[in-house]
């Protein structure tokens, strides 16, 4: 069977396209760390969403849309995301929300990953159900920890982790404006 030169070049495009969106995390040799790009990150919190949680068989809340923002000024990673709940005793519509859930990042070295660390509720917003401020706060605290608590957002290979023939290991974590830097020392 022979391809036509026009789904030759369209194959090319998609695999040339699929290439590009699988960066790797970049290694400074001047500044001895990794980079991982803010696109990187959100590409991985993207795999775990979207979720749904129930809560006590009562509630259940559906998380979608994920949008990293990196907190320099606090060394934190911040993820909004779209929430849904219902409840299952009251027949009710859902009602809509956002939540901004905040990690600390931290290097696991069995898993070899930069794992999303404490993760707090930092806001929830719920129109309409302010007087519900506590209860959401609480919900909003175990979706935290539920769904983020040591979520993977980079995992490295072990060829990663040799620089110039000696074997490496990450140490502090810093949270720039639009990377994470890892520091690379040697083991």
């Amino acid at each position: 069977m022979r391809l036509k030169p026009s789904l030759l070049i369209a194959a090319a495009c998609v695999a040339g396209a699929a290439g590009a969106s699988s960066a790797l995390a970049g290694y400074n040799i001047w500044t001895g760390e990794f980079s991982l790009s803010r696109q990187e990150l959100q590409t991985a919190l993207d795999q775990r969403f979207p979720a749904t949680l129930r809560y006590a068989e009562v509630v259940s809340v559906q998380l979608s849309h994920p949008r990293l923002v990196l907190d320099e000024a606090n060394n934190r990673v911040t993820t909004h995301v779209d929430a849904r709940l219902t409840n299952a005793l009251l027949p009710s519509p859902p009602v809509d929300g956002k939540l901004a859930l905040n990690s600390g990042v931290r290097y696991d070295p069995a898993k070899r990953a930069v794992l999303l660390d404490n993760p707090t509720v930092q806001q929830v917003e719920v129109a309409g159900m302010g007087q519900y401020r506590e209860q959401l706060n609480a919900i909003g605290a175990v979706v935290a920890q539920q769904l983020l608590k040591d979520y993977p957002v980079y995992t490295f290979k072990p060829e990663e982790l040799r620089v110039g023939g000696k074997d490496v290991e990450p140490g502090a974590i810093t949270v720039g404006k639009d990377e994470v830097r890892v520091e690379v020392k040697q083991r």
